[in-house]
């Protein structure tokens, strides 16, 4: 996308509301990233220290994660192979699209997090509902990962137990809700404390050496399978037309980098749209190649059998997969804080700009809120991870909320930037790409729609 001349509209009375609030400042930055502080000089003065190799390496850090683990169910929802591979190639034009996209505003609007681009391109309305959503699918993903410990765990605790996987739990201390609840309060609930997350950086690698191990894993338990796993069938098209955009929550919960896209790319020694086009094409092709090695080797290993976490496909006696499990658990326990300091930092910057204070003024007040949000928020998401054991249907409803950063909130930014230029003409490239914008925002709210009334639906019918 061609860099213009012109600039998005800077009247104060629309740049107001999108000044930091508290922890808000340095909200959804990734573990491995540091942005040099935003200042009023011009842009060329504040460049950061993030090479493009090392822009590739986090964006695809931040696109792989827990999704992985869905998504051969996600190919077995949509029909097969050709059918779930067709998806992602086509969901990830538009996914490069978006990541483009915000570069371009906040190369614009002078913003360096997802959230404040969106305030300073769109306005007070999308930017609440951005930061409401942020919430939202924080909250969700804190659900999610709930879940996946209580799996892996489960499948550990037979194994060392040497108990039989159909009997289920027989003693109280390999109950599942007491196991995710006792990891939770001694884990979980001590590193989401703190104001401030110094062990972001181990969480990074922690999170790409287990990502990279059970990709490995499935892909040579297909290729050397045990004679026990024979799947039990293979679909190879879609029960119905309809079932293929099933597995569009789960892509776009798996490839959801966006809110962390924006101050990777303000951390970068040349942050220039074009070298920003080439980082993220290169990243997601490679993210691409580990969710369909993922996706097409665990479908085909169980068939349609398979479940909606692959790991607990396999017996809970396979020592690389019981590796595998204990991976995703690490990962998932220093995951879980960091989702919790985004949505915290969120709450905490509406709270802040709708009492009109700022952080400095309420020190005490602030402690005794951070206190409460996380009690309340900890409590609240281990309650509905405790009562909702499948982790499918949490993310049929956060994948929707990915559709929205992926798709809507960056096509409400490229149709408001390209509004607010001021042309005498407007030429056939500007109606090209408020046409793109406008397309963007369709698909994404199609999706986000399509993905709730289906979740809702499942959930009433079963």
């Amino acid at each position: 996308m061609a860099q213009g001349t012109a600039s998005i509209n800077s009247d104060y009375k629309d740049w107001e509301w999108s000044d930091d609030a508290g922890e808000r400042a340095r909200l959804l930055q990734s573990p491995s990233v540091e942005t040099v502080p935003k200042s009023g000089e011009s842009q060329g003065n504040s460049l950061g220290t993030t090479s493009s190799l090392g822009a590739v390496f986090i964006v695809v850090n931040a696109a792989l994660g827990a999704g992985l683990l869905n998504f051969p169910a996600a190919f077995s929802m949509a029909g097969g192979v050709a059918a779930g591979v067709t998806l992602q190639m086509c969901m990830l034009i538009f996914i490069i699209g978006g990541l483009v996209i915000l570069a371009y505003c906040s190369q614009a609007s002078n913003e360096r997090t997802y959230q404040e681009v969106v305030w300073a391109v769109c306005g007070k309305v999308p930017g609440v509902l951005c930061e409401v959503a942020i919430a939202v699918y924080t909250f969700g993903t804190c659900i999610a990962f709930l879940i996946i410990i209580g799996d892996q765990e489960d499948k550990i605790i037979a194994a060392l137990v040497k108990e039989p996987e159909e009997a289920g739990s027989s003693h109280w201390y390999t109950d599942r809700k007491f196991t995710i609840s006792i990891t939770a309060f001694l884990l979980i609930l001590p590193l989401s404390i703190p104001k401030e997350i110094g062990f972001q950086k181990y969480a990074s690698s922690i999170s790409v050496i287990g990502t990279w191990y059970v990709t490995a894993v499935i892909i040579i338990k297909y290729i050397w399978p045990d004679k026990e796993l024979v799947p039990v069938e293979i679909p190879t098209s879609p029960s119905t037309w309809t079932a293929v955009f099933n597995a569009m929550p789960t892509i776009c919960f798996g490839f959801q980098c966006h809110m962390s896209s924006v101050p990777v790319f303000n951390s970068m020694k040349q942050p220039e749209v074009k070298t920003w086009g080439a980082v993220v094409t290169i990243a997601m092709v490679i993210a691409l190649f580990v969710y369909t090695g993922t996706g097409v080797c665990g479908f085909l290993t169980f068939g349609a059998g398979v479940e909606q976490d692959v790991l607990m496909s396999y017996p809970s006696n396979d020592i690389p997969v019981a590796l595998a499990r204990a991976f995703i658990i690490l990962s998932v326990l220093t995951s879980y804080p960091i989702l919790h300091f985004c949505g915290r930092a969120v709450l905490e910057g509406l709270w802040l700009r709708y009492t009109g204070v700022t952080v400095e003024e309420d020190v005490v007040r602030e402690r005794r809120r951070r206190l409460l949000q996380t009690i309340s928020w900890f409590l609240l998401t281990l309650l509905l991870a405790l009562f909702i054991p499948d982790i499918g249907k949490v993310i049929s409803v956060i994948g929707g909320l990915a559709a929205c950063f992926i798709f809507v909130f960056p096509g409400l930014c490229l149709i408001q930037a390209k509004l607010s230029e001021i042309q005498e003409t407007r030429a056939i490239s500007w109606w090209a790409q408020v046409s793109y914008g406008v397309f963007m925002v369709t698909v994404g709210a199609f999706i986000f729609g399509q993905t709730t009334a289906n979740a809702i639906f499942l959930d009433l019918t079963a």
